[in-house]
């Protein structure tokens, strides 16, 4: 096993070679963790790149913290293996650390300290050296805009300002990998959008090492940083993150860019209305489209009929990839939405020859993030009939 430190120059690893060589930064690989006799992180595997930022979202107990604190070496996996930058997170753990900034959701922070020499400490901690100790101090009051509250006691500071402070204690070594544990909790509108901004711009910053510069491309022309943000705030994680991954239960549910999970997945929404000649053709309605099979369902919307007939409306949600007919090739030719819009329409159509339905409107609705993340989060609730796994019983869930 390797000695303690070994690698490490000034406390901090050395970084030349990490860009050139490790295309994900940071390499989960069917991690799982056992809290006693349940399971809070099951067979995750997750690979973290750069040049986006990666959202981790999930309700709370989840996992997400508990993941967090196993690639940033605080937790041991039960199972799996973690590695960042080339370093295994446990067996060569101080390494892996020297690669990551974290900003865990409550900044562990000293009210009685003034900015300054708080910064000064954790400068310290990170092994800086006095020569590089003050414009490491300097880049991070700069970047986190703490100029005007440099001199003041933490303590009098507002909740913003203290996320910052965190922040900038967190990138003062000039991390390559920058993990944030819900970063605006519990900021006002103001300083959320403030945070955003700030983030954005930490995530587009490549940091100094191996003859870079700030901001500069490396060898391989990849450029900024790896930027992992765990959330349970949805529009944050849709604003601010390039790909999200959707936790529940302890396993990872969906991954994707939030225009992939948004359009694919989940299948296809279709709003449909007609007219109907009576509330008996209506009834017919339903039971036709009801009738679709393949996991298709009829969710009936506002409808008003009179003496002469009335107004019909619905919503079919059509699975990815159910087939235009029985039988025809799946969505791949006509694309998932046309497909659905056939489905559909092919099931109405012997009541409109009949004259008995007239389709006023066929079309396919746009699902949101929020529609996404609540529909896996109660298919993992389908899926695991027990809220927390007895070990020696198969385990499968976890809430942590």
């Amino acid at each position: 096993m390797p000695r303690p430190g070994a690698g490490l120059r000034g406390g901090l690893p050395e970084r030349g070679w990490v860009w050139a060589m490790v295309a994900a930064m940071i390499e989960v690989r069917g991690v799982s963790k056992r809290f006693g006799r349940v399971w809070a992180v099951r067979d995750v595997t997750l690979s973290v790149t750069p040049g986006r930022v990666t959202g981790l979202l999930g309700p709370n107990g989840a996992g997400k913290t508990t993941l967090i604190r196993m690639i940033t070496s605080f937790l041991l996996p039960s199972a799996g293996s973690v590695v960042v930058g080339g370093h295994d997170a446990v067996v060569r753990s101080l390494a892996a650390r020297g690669l990551i900034g974290y900003l865990p959701e409550s900044a562990p922070l000293y009210p009685e300290m003034t900015v300054g020499s708080y910064l000064r400490f954790r400068a310290g901690l990170f092994g800086i050296g006095r020569r590089r100790r003050g414009s490491a101090i300097d880049r991070a009051v700069d970047r986190c805009a703490l100029a005007d509250v440099r001199r003041r006691r933490i303590g009098e500071l507002s909740k913003g300002y203290r996320q910052r402070v965190g922040l900038a204690a967190a990138i003062l070594h000039d991390p390559p990998v920058l993990i944030l544990d819900e970063p605006t909790s519990g900021l006002d509108p103001t300083q959320i959008v403030a945070m955003r901004g700030l983030i954005a711009e930490l995530s587009a910053e490549r940091p100094l090492g191996g003859g870079g510069a700030l901001g500069g491309a490396d060898a391989s022309g990849r450029q900024g940083r790896v930027m992992l943000l765990s959330s349970h705030i949805l529009p944050e994680v849709e604003q601010t993150c390039g790909r999200v991954v959707i936790m529940a239960r302890g396993r990872v549910r969906a991954d994707g860019t939030p225009g992939q999970l948004m359009r694919g997945g989940g299948g296809v929404e279709i709003e449909a209305e007609a007219l109907c000649g009576s509330a008996h053709d209506a009834t017919a309605l339903d039971a036709a489209l009801s009738a679709l099979g393949d996991g298709v369902v009829l969710e009936p919307g506002p409808r008003w009929f009179g003496s002469d007939g009335g107004r019909w409306s619905g919503v079919v949600r059509v699975p990815a990839g159910a087939p235009a007919t029985p039988g025809a090739a799946r969505g791949a030719e006509m694309g998932e939405d046309a497909a659905a819009r056939v489905r559909v329409a092919r099931a109405i159509e012997p009541l409109a020859r009949a004259g008995r339905v007239t389709v006023t409107k066929l079309a396919a609705r746009g699902r949101s993030l929020e529609r996404v993340f609540v529909s896996v989060v109660e298919s993992a609730a389908a899926e695991e009939e027990r809220p927390a796994e007895v070990l020696g019983q198969g385990p499968k869930a976890g809430a942590a």
